[in-house]
């Protein structure tokens, strides 16, 4: 049974990073407690699983569609420190949220909204997007003081 877990591992790993936390999931109905921490503890050691790998390729697969906070919660949800997460977000950011926030409002909206309403849509839209409330006023240019 232990050779197998390996190979599933292994199997895994080949076809895309994986967190620690992700690899423990997919192989405990396959193998006990005691094996599967032996064996993440091996991949580790020979470089083979990383978290820290896993969130820069997570983080660059993803940056030009998602806010850092975004980013940030999927990382923490799939079982990455907060450290390795900060690292990944400082290195792999090819800019601030603000100019990705714009590209990802201007590829689905490209308009100023008309309204309130509009921009109450245009608004969830971004903050779905993981954009802070601050980027999101900025791109949408608080047009939202014509509904007071």
């Amino acid at each position: 049974m232990s050779e197998s877990l390996k190979a599933r591992a292994l199997r895994l790993l080949s076809q895309r990073e994986h967190s620690r936390a992700e690899l423990t999931r997919k192989l405990a109905p396959h193998g006990t407690e005691d094996e599967i921490t032996a064996l993440l503890d091996r991949l580790a050691e020979v470089d083979l699983q990383s978290d820290a790998r896993f969130a820069e390729s997570w983080v660059r697969s993803r940056q030009a569609r998602y806010g850092s906070r975004r980013m940030a919660m999927d990382l923490k949800q799939r079982g990455v420190g907060d450290a390795l997460i900060a690292a990944a977000l400082a290195e792999g950011s090819d800019g601030d949220d603000t100019a990705r926030a714009r590209e990802v409002w201007a590829k689905k909206f490209g308009t100023p909204p008309a309204d309130a309403r509009e921009w109450a849509k245009q608004a969830r839209f971004l903050q779905g997007r993981g954009f802070g409330a601050d980027v999101i006023h900025r791109i949408l240019k608080d047009r939202d003081d014509e509904s007071a």
